[in-house]
């Protein structure tokens, strides 16, 4: 856990960290994809700390998503669950990264999660999407990343929004796959829909009213714009 459980807790997000598509050791004491998270977890704290919020993370078992065994998927299922044992039947909001996106998407369709927030996420065709009724996905994605495919995170969405969620796909500038540049836009923007999803500030205009099967999609420029309060 990121953060001790406060009494009472009122939220709770969880996030995901990648990793690799195939590999059976555990992750390393030194692990990048988790330290890509920690500026994220880091924000979270800072924005729910007038908050009774518990923000957790996942500690995978194998490094890898490992084909069938989806070995990813379990432990985020896991994950999931200790959260909510830790504080009780509240809203959550899982924040993915890569292949954490991918597992993310994947338990979403557990009761309590209200919405996933997927950073570059790893969405092959043909994923599932039917656990995704009824919840808000918002997906942020650099169209020049090399190792997972925004036209996929697109195509995700758009099939996503047909089964019933309510989905943004936004295109960052910039940041590539690992987001290391300009990671405070990719933060802030991540927070906000967080924070919105839980209902602890203003949901984005454009997921709070969207009806029907659409994937609206929105520039990071303008999203921010919209968090930020202007024209």
């Amino acid at each position: 856990m990121v953060r001790r459980a406060p009494t009472e807790p009122r939220a709770a997000v969880l996030l995901l960290h990648g990793g690799r598509e195939d590999a059976l050791e555990p992750p390393p004491m030194v692990n990048l994809p988790a330290v890509r998270m920690r500026p994220f977890a880091s924000d979270l704290v800072r924005a729910t700390s007038r908050e009774r919020v518990l923000i957790g993370r996942v500690r995978y078992r194998h490094r890898g998503w490992n084909g069938p065994r989806e070995d990813a998927v379990h432990d985020a299922r896991r994950a999931l669950r200790a959260l909510l044992d830790a504080t009780g039947p509240v809203p959550v909001v899982l924040v993915g990264h890569s292949m954490g996106a991918r597992a993310a998407l994947r338990v979403a369709g557990d009761p309590q999660v209200r919405g996933v927030v997927a950073l570059a996420p790893w969405c092959p065709p043909g994923e599932a999407v039917g656990q995704l009724r009824d919840r808000m996905v918002a997906a942020l994605h650099d169209p020049a990343d090399r190792v997972t495919q925004a036209a996929e995170t697109w195509e995700h969405l758009t099939r996503a929004s047909a089964a019933g969620a309510r989905t943004l796909g936004i295109r960052m500038p910039g940041g590539g796959h690992a987001m290391l540049r300009d990671v405070r836009t990719w933060q802030r923007i991540a927070t906000s829909l967080t924070l919105g999803m839980l209902g602890l500030a203003p949901l984005a205009d454009v997921l709070a009213r969207q009806e029907g099967p659409t994937a609206p999609h929105m520039t990071a420029d303008q999203i921010l714009a919209e968090i930020d309060g202007t024209p």
